[in-house]
């Protein structure tokens, strides 16, 4: 069986996100500065190796609503993700939501499966399809405070941006305890890649 991991881009400060998300900003004002790092194709070893890590292909994902998109309550509109008509994720991906709606097929082998009874929910239906490979949990914030709120989260990955964001999205607001220890750490100018093992608290 994989491990359940969780890879994100980080401010300084805390942040996956920078206040204000909306539609044309999803990730909140300044949140883009965090993933510069692997725009286009990255050049320095440390940028290389993570972003091969970040592609790497999982079993299967967990995300919450608001990674998915901007609709809020029911599903009155046609929406299928930010990332056209093939997602990056080429694995069943399980949204985080409170109202039903039929799965979403994409191209290159990513479905939506949108679940309405919680996280623990949502990580069985992921582990039952993931095989050996890894679950990715994709965010937002919250869905991965769910994964270390029930035990689940095995790794987690932090590539630090040199950012300041001030306001936004916190990845460890409300986390009580969470015990780490080191796997791994490089760094570029553009961003120091910290892997952690999430241990038993």
């Amino acid at each position: 069986m994989g491990r359940v991991t969780a890879h994100v881009s980080i401010s300084l400060d805390g942040f996956l996100a920078g206040p204000d998300q909306s539609e044309d900003t999803p990730l909140g004002v300044g949140g883009m500065q965090l993933h510069h790092w692997h725009f286009g194709e990255p050049t320095e070893p440390a940028d290389i190796a993570a972003t091969q890590d970040l592609l790497k292909q999982r079993g299967a994902y967990v995300m919450g609503r608001n990674m998915f998109g901007p609709v809020r309550g029911e599903w009155d509109r046609d929406w299928r993700g930010w990332w056209g008509d093939e997602p990056p994720y080429h694995a069943p991906v399980f949204v985080l939501t409170h109202h039903a709606r039929d799965s979403v097929e994409m191209q290159g082998g990513t479905t939506f499966h949108f679940v309405t009874d919680g996280f623990e929910a949502a990580l069985t239906r992921a582990r039952e399809v993931a095989g050996d490979l890894d679950i990715g949990i994709a965010g937002g914030a919250s869905t991965i405070r769910q994964a270390m709120a029930a035990g689940a989260l095995e790794q987690l990955t932090l590539d630090v941006a040199p950012v300041l964001l001030g306001r936004g999205e916190r990845l460890f607001d409300g986390v009580a305890a969470l015990r780490l220890e080191l796997v791994d750490a490089t760094h570029s100018p553009n961003a120091t890649h910290i892997t952690y093992r999430v241990l038993p608290n």
